[in-house]
Parts: C-alpha cells; structure tokens; sequence
C-alpha cells in the first residue's frame, strides 16, 4: 500500500487555543464563530461558495501523537473501537466537521458553529448539500444512551500532545 500525504490548503480559527475545553462536536458549539483562512494558491477555489449555508471542513487533528483502535470517548467511560466513535485518536487523524457559513472576503470564510482548535490544518472543504448528506436513521449504536451529555462534555485533552 502506497503512502497518502496531504498538503494543507489553510487554516482553521477559533477562539479555542488549547485542546481542553473544546466542544466535542459543532452541535454543542452553536454559534461559536470562527474563521477558515485559505492558503493564496487555493483562493480561486472558493469561487460559488457563498451560495452555501453549511460546509463540511475535513481538517488534520495535528495534536494528536498517537492512536488506538480501542478508545475511551469523551461521552462514555467504557471502551469501544475507534471506528464506532469520534475520537481524534485514529489511524488516520482526519477531523470532519459541518459548519454554518456566514461571509466570504478574499480567501477568508466567515464560519459559525466551531468546534476545532486554532491553527488547525485545514485538507479541503466541501459544500453540505442536503439531497446529498442527510440520511434518514434510527440506529446510533453506543451513542443512544449517552447523547444527552453531548452539549456538557468538552475536551479534556486527553488525546492532545501535552
């Protein structure tokens, strides 16, 4: 298998400096603004983008030094595979979040709903289309009986470098 590197076309903005206190998810950031700064060379990319409510930010979890395929996630104290959770500690550190759009000048994106660290690694945005991304479920695994916690839980840094 070949390696797979990526280049970071920005950065991502927030008013959060440090891994710990985080939300863990943008549904328990409402309203936190942000800002998506695009790398010059990648400008012209964000042409038709203000058309756009929400975009999906896949980005780097650039602080994490290591993985593990069992986990203990923030809403949960029992372990569970890393692939039935969203934590940071992946094989792969590829962070996925959907934010609200709210302005465009030059190469920087207004952004609401933050739940990503300052000066994190942005790998590409992608226009959230619902036709496209909304599925209808019912089945959220482990995640039932815990998602009542989701708007208190923040990160308390325990995947970050120290």
């Amino acid at each position: 298998m070949h390696t797979i590197t990526y280049k970071p076309i920005g950065i991502v903005h927030s008013p959060f400096k440090d891994s710990k206190n985080v939300p863990i998810q943008t549904a328990a950031a409402k309203g936190t603004p942000g800002t998506v700064e695009v790398f010059s060379e990648y400008a012209e990319g964000l042409t038709d983008i203000e058309g756009f409510s929400h975009l999906i930010l896949l980005y780097d979890f650039h602080l994490v030094t290591d993985f593990s395929l069992m986990v203990k996630p923030f809403l949960d104290d029992k372990l569970h595979g890393v692939f039935a959770t969203r934590s940071p500690a992946r094989p792969n550190k590829i962070g996925l979040s959907i934010v609200r759009l709210t302005g465009l000048k030059l190469n920087c994106l207004t952004i609401e709903d933050v739940a990503i660290l300052d000066g994190t690694p942005l790998i590409d945005i992608k226009p959230f289309v619902p036709a496209f991304d909304c599925k209808e479920t019912s089945e959220i695994g482990w995640f039932s009986d815990k998602i009542h916690k989701l708007q208190s839980t923040k990160d308390d840094g325990r995947f970050c470098k120290k």
